[in-house]
């Protein structure tokens, strides 16, 4: 069993906080790490993917609440969301830490009625599928060390491996499981028909979402894009409110998510147009129809794939290690651009840049050199990850580092 880095984030949080959130997408492997949870806690587990217990929640809320052991795992909280006041209520008469430990397929931080009803009672963890560290059995230090200015300590001993099956199998637990690529493909069919007809339409309380299954195809093609709200209704023939609608459910059930520009008074016009990512690269590429092969000959969809996928690297490192960081975006109106913005509260800035190739030139460093020399001590450092197999200085702070450093220990 692959052990996951956010489980000591879960303990410490349960150590001081009555109610602890476990949230993401389906299928990434909440319900197993909350299952071991309440074995090793003694906590009684009650799902309610189980007809009968959802049943009972949603005819009582405060009855079923107020009936619980503590302390207690409820898993799929999203389909009860009457049970958020109830445990509200139930908290503020004992706010005794590590009373609740939820789980949700749905990001209940963009329902206003769920989030508020919690607010400073709830400590939310997010979970995405597997990253490539936890395939390693490694913890990886690179967000750590870009921060500490330490990159060049990074020793990836090891390759990359095939670069291309690597982001067409994502990380998806059910999906690294199946080794044949049709058996894959069955399954993220399967699991994007029943996110889409089952939890979007729970949420969204309606049938007419005939339209979000092309959407979503239209959305994987321009994934590492800036977000372009006009073409893409254009194309998708939907009109802007409900494009804004649907884009909101899709982030709400953990598909995709928008990377936002970074906003630094730098006395610079900057585009502030959010880039567009999906949340798992094995999930794009069936989405698209491409495999490892059709990735290894079109460069260009490649090095998209590849920037979604260190995006989603780094999404899942600062989770379990800085998650007050902000991930964002740069790009000026002259075009000068740095794929990811790494901020913490205290202003410190790290940078990161992807490129899909063996070969890099001193250009590729010039909007990080720009954004060092505007920030200065608040910059502490920006790396190119390239395909290639050294560490290289390429001037005060700024490093091209290999790929595989991402997930080094």
């Amino acid at each position: 069993m692959i052990r996951r880095h956010i489980e000591d984030a879960i303990r410490r949080a349960l150590a001081d906080t009555p109610v602890v959130l476990l949230n993401g997408a389906r299928q990434t492997g909440k319900t197993t790490i909350a299952q071991a949870v309440a074995r090793k806690s003694g906590a009684q587990f009650f799902t309610f993917d189980d007809a009968a217990t959802l049943a009972l929640a949603a005819g009582d809320p405060a009855g079923f609440v107020g009936n619980l052991p503590a302390p207690v795992v409820l898993d799929e909280i999203q389909k009860v969301p009457d049970l958020f006041p109830a445990i509200k209520l139930a908290v503020d008469s004992n706010r005794k830490p590590g009373r609740f430990l939820l789980t949700g397929s749905a990001n209940v931080m963009t329902l206003p009625r769920l989030s508020e009803s919690l607010a400073g009672r709830m400590d939310v963890i997010p979970l995405f599928p597997f990253s490539a560290g936890e395939r390693a059995g490694r913890r990886e230090g690179f967000v750590k060390r870009l921060f500490a200015g330490e990159i060049a300590k990074s020793k990836p001993a090891f390759s990359g491996g095939d670069l291309a099956a690597r982001l067409s199998l994502g990380g998806y637990p059910e999906a690294v499981q199946r080794k044949a690529a049709d058996r894959r493909s069955a399954w993220f069919a399967s699991y994007i028909s029943t996110i889409l007809q089952r939890d979007v339409r729970d949420l969204a309380r309606v049938d007419g979402l005939h339209a979000l299954p092309n959407l979503l195809k239209l959305l994987a093609a321009r994934a590492s894009s800036l977000l372009n709200l006009a073409d893409v209704g254009r194309d998708a023939t939907l009109p802007h409110t409900t494009l804004t609608r649907y884009l909101t459910l899709l982030e709400t059930v953990f598909l995709v998510h928008r990377l936002p520009a970074w906003s630094p008074n730098l006395g610079k016009r900057l585009v502030k147009a959010p880039k567009l990512h999906l949340v798992d690269t094995g999930l794009a590429c069936h989405l698209i129809g491409v495999d490892a092969k059709r990735l290894r000959e079109d460069r260009s969809l490649l090095g998209r794939m590849l920037e979604t996928f260190v995006v989603g690297e780094l999404r899942k490192q600062l989770s379990w290690t800085e998650p007050q960081t902000a991930l964002c975006h740069l790009r000026t109106a002259a075009g000068a651009e740095v794929d990811v913005i790494m901020e913490r509260a205290d202003g410190a800035v790290a940078a990161v840049e992807v490129k899909a190739s063996s070969t890099v030139t001193p250009a590729d460093f010039a909007a990080m050199r720009v954004l060092r020399d505007q920030l200065g001590k608040r910059f502490r450092a920006g790396a190119v990850l390239w395909l290639g197999d050294r560490i290289v200085p390429f001037g005060d702070r700024l490093w091209l580092v290999p790929l595989p450093a991402l997930w080094a220990g």
